[in-house]
């Protein structure tokens, strides 16, 4: 959904920034790095650059386009990820079997698409642009998801690797773990969800409804790895009574015993990162962190993870809506958290650094309607079996994080950058 009014330069500019971004963050990487998949959940880079440009070639140009014809056939078949009304799909698990279109075909793919839509936002008329200006804006913030989807997804590829490559970013000073302080949030009937005039929004995100809230506390920052090293010393992976069901399930099939990226030799604890692999920081936020592992942190700290209401209203009443989200995002080029800023009495880490998980399972709004056709496949055919995320990380590209996004993955999902802040239902017994 938009509000934006666009004219064809404006449109032209944000789709020559958004795309370009994709190119600069896969030039890094090597064809051979551009097409393992080191996992099911994850897609090769040329994968993401591929499936973000048939996004533009299926939904933009297909049917704006005076004799249409899709640059590749079979494109279609690979790059399509999961738009049932579109046609059928290559099994997802299995993209990294396909060595050929590679990165170079890609890069050619790109560039004949990115040609064609540039020609075409460039010979539209107003009238047109207002119709599909935001089918083109939802591409935009589509590839935006896929950039974050990329450095997730190379993360996984690189940690693979014995020779440990580096992929950028710098490590952090040595930090220990600062006093965690609480932010007291009056409760009431609040307004949740997007506003209107506030810009694009997905459809998840809509409408905006009142939700009932008792008053609450919420941590006023992430929880640290110093702070999960004592939940580990405390025999926090071998206590079941502190894990819901299914997690402890996940724990002793899966051998949980630390963060997905920790691995432990001689007795200390490494971290695998983007820019290497270093003895686990103690100040740093704690990162790759399950649903599961982050309630059953909160359980045993005596607290809870908050609902994704508690954390929208507790954002806006302490940022304010007029407030550009700013912190440790993709932009700052440190892809991984930080450490949190001196304690002023108010929410830090709110954008940037992890994805926060909630206690709130993924579903529709009321009075959710997913859109017509294809593009409504986006969101509303997840909600099922999935747990809400707020924020943002330090792979989110800056203008991706709002108080109203709804980030989503399965409980045990651990690649996804995501951490822990905790809630309470008020002041300290």
């Amino acid at each position: 959904m938009t509000a934006t009014q666009w004219t064809a330069a404006a449109l032209l500019q944000r789709y020559d920034e958004v795309r370009s971004h994709t190119e600069r963050l896969a030039a890094p990487l090597s064809p051979e790095d551009q097409t393992v998949q080191s996992m099911p959940d994850v897609s090769p880079t040329k994968w993401h650059r591929a499936h973000v440009t048939w996004f533009f070639e299926t939904f933009v140009l297909a049917s704006n386009e005076a004799g249409f014809a899709p640059f590749q056939d079979q494109y279609w078949f690979l790059f399509n990820s999961y738009y049932e009304a579109v046609g059928p799909r290559y099994n997802r698990a299995e993209r990294g079997v396909i060595s050929r279109p590679g990165a170079h075909d890609v890069g050619l793919y790109r560039g004949n698409v990115d040609a064609r839509m540039q020609d075409l936002i460039d010979g539209l008329d107003q009238g047109t642009i207002d119709k599909v200006a935001a089918t083109i804006e939802l591409g935009f913030h589509h590839e935006q998801q896929h950039q974050e989807l990329l450095l997730m997804d190379i993360k996984h590829v690189l940690s693979l690797n014995p020779l440990r490559p580096v992929y950028g970013g710098a490590p952090a000073p040595l930090v220990d773990t600062d006093r965690m302080g609480w932010v007291e949030v009056e409760g009431g009937l609040v307004e949740i969800g997007h506003r209107e005039g506030a810009g694009f929004s997905f459809d998840n995100e809509l409408p905006l409804h009142q939700v009932y809230l008792e008053p609450f506390r919420l941590a006023d920052r992430l929880i640290t790895n110093g702070e999960w090293l004592e939940f580990m010393a405390d025999g926090g992976y071998r206590r079941p009574e502190l894990w819901l069901s299914d997690g402890w399930a996940q724990v002793k099939t899966n051998g949980w015993a630390a963060p997905f990226y920790w691995s432990d030799y001689d007795g200390v604890w490494f971290e695998h990162t983007l820019h290497g692999t270093f003895p686990v920081n103690p100040g740093l936020p704690v990162s790759h962190v399950s649903h599961y592992e982050a309630d059953a942190y909160a359980t045993w700290a005596g607290k809870r993870l908050p609902t994704e209401a508690e954390w929208e209203h507790a954002v806006r009443t302490d940022t304010g809506d007029a407030a550009e989200p700013h912190g440790n995002l993709a932009d700052t080029e440190t892809f991984h958290p930080r450490a949190a800023e001196p304690g002023n009495g108010r929410l830090r880490q709110v954008y940037g650094d992890c994805w926060e998980w909630t206690s709130s399972a993924y579903l529709p709004y009321p009075g959710f309607h997913p859109a017509a056709g294809a593009i409504g496949e986006y969101n509303g055919k997840f909600m099922s079996n999935q747990m809400v995320l707020r924020g943002g990380c330090a792979l989110t590209p800056p203008g991706h994080a709002r108080a109203s996004y709804r980030n989503f993955f399965p409980p045990g999902a651990r690649w996804a950058l995501s951490g822990v802040r905790l809630a309470d239902g008020g002041a300290p017994a």
